[in-house]
Parts: C-alpha cells; structure tokens; sequence
C-alpha cells in the first residue's frame, strides 16, 4: 500500500537573474528537487574553493517548515562537488535569495556551467525542543563507549 506524503503550498519569487525552471523534482518518487545555478558566465572552482551560488529565487516557506539544501550525489561522486556546509538549513523566516555554498573536494578544476543542477532541497517540519534539565544522567545499560565503540562489520549471527 502506497501513502503519498501531504503536499504544502510554497510561495517562490524568481528575481531577474532566475533560471528558466523552478526547483523540480526528477522522478514521482524524488524526495529532493532539483535546484540551477543561477549565473550568467560559467563559474569555475579550483581543488578546495569555495563558492556561494546563487538561484536567483527567494522563497517563504510556512512556519514549521524548513529546507534543507543538500549536495546531489553525481556531483559529489563523480567530482567531488559537496556543499561546504555539509547539509545547509533554510529557516521558515529567512526571507533572501537562496544560495548553495559549493566546495571542490577534488584535485581538479570543475566547472559549472549557468543552469546546471548544482543541490537538492528538501522541505521538511521541523521540531522544536523545550529543554529540561536533569541533575543526574540515567546510562543506558550495555552501552558503553562513544564514537566508533559499536564497530565497522555486522556482528556474526548463529
């Protein structure tokens, strides 16, 4: 049985240096969509530069909501373009054009041509915590250790 997700209206506002298309999804199973450049010349970025790339769009997600940018895997894979940041988050009162902080990780020269689908955005809810402060931690009993204490290969089974 397929559930289909609840879909939630997005207002965008393309600026004038806008690519032709709108953030997309590629497939009817897509969970990100598809976000260009949005420049005029090709930009190129040396091994290790960083760039902040422009969509030429502004957008006002619903509170409660936020976008997460995220890297597209062919770049990432293929030529070691990542996002700066890791994964970048978009709050629902951040009201500027958004833009995507590319790193080259490799050894070569890349370059992005205007248009090219350069990130991923995901819209998702977003929950806020109301911290309460313990005056003492309950351990979880068998689990001891911390980054990397659980191993790298799946236990052997019987």
């Amino acid at each position: 049985m397929q559930t289909i997700s609840p879909t939630i209206q997005v207002a965008i506002h393309r600026l004038a240096h806008a690519p032709k298309h709108l953030p997309a999804y590629a497939t009817p199973g897509s969970a990100g969509m598809d976000v260009q450049a949005a420049i005029g010349v090709p930009l190129t970025l040396q091994p290790l530069e960083r760039a902040l790339v422009p969509t030429g769009f502004i957008m006002m997600l619903p509170e409660g909501y936020e976008c997460q940018v995220r890297a597209r895997s062919g770049l990432a894979i293929k030529h070691g373009i990542c996002l700066a940041n890791g994964v970048g988050t978009i709050d629902s009162d951040y009201r500027h054009e958004v833009k995507v902080a590319l790193i080259n990780l490799s050894n070569e020269a890349f370059t992005i041509q205007p248009g090219d689908r350069i990130a991923q955005l995901v819209i998702a809810p977003v929950t806020q915590v109301q911290w309460t402060e313990a005056e003492e931690v309950v351990m979880v009993e068998g689990r001891q250790g911390g980054f990397g204490s659980t191993g790298i290969a799946a236990p052997e089974t019987a």
